[in-house]
């Protein structure tokens, strides 16, 4: 499968691909094609394998379109949308290893529901905390 047109609508890349289907992918895994204009956007190369954009240093592949995931929910949503919080600090807060944490947030592993619950949880009293110290 390859990408012959792609476009940018509502903080997502969408591809078309030369079966004629039409591919998504949240932007949120590609903080630098999210903030980019318009013109650095357009401003892309393909080759075999996908698309290059030089001056923003990033690259998404074609096969990332037939990905399970494209839309990010849960710890990665939160992570993603928030990349001021500190993943492997929320997570030595609770015991959790760096590398866990990083599999959650990439989706390579699920948390339980429970444990997601404790990670947010961490996370409102790490904000309740920063609350505290601005008042």
């Amino acid at each position: 499968m390859t990408i012959q047109k792609i476009w940018f609508e509502n903080d997502r890349i969408y591809g078309l691909t030369d079966d004629g289907r039409s591919l998504w992918q949240s932007l949120l895994y590609y903080k630098r094609l999210l903030r980019a204009t318009d013109k650095q956007r357009l401003d892309y190369e393909m080759d075999d394998e996908g698309i290059h954009w030089y001056a923003l240093d990033e690259d998404v592949s074609f096969e990332s379109f037939e990905y399970d995931n494209p839309e990010p929910t849960g710890l990665a949503r939160v992570f993603l949308m928030h990349p001021e919080l500190n993943a492997a600090a929320v997570g030595r807060r609770l015991g959790i290893s760096q590398s866990l944490m990083a599999q959650y947030i990439n989706g390579i592993k699920k948390p339980s529901p429970e444990r997601e619950r404790l990670i947010l949880d961490e996370i409102a009293k790490l904000a309740a905390e920063l609350i505290d110290i601005c008042k």
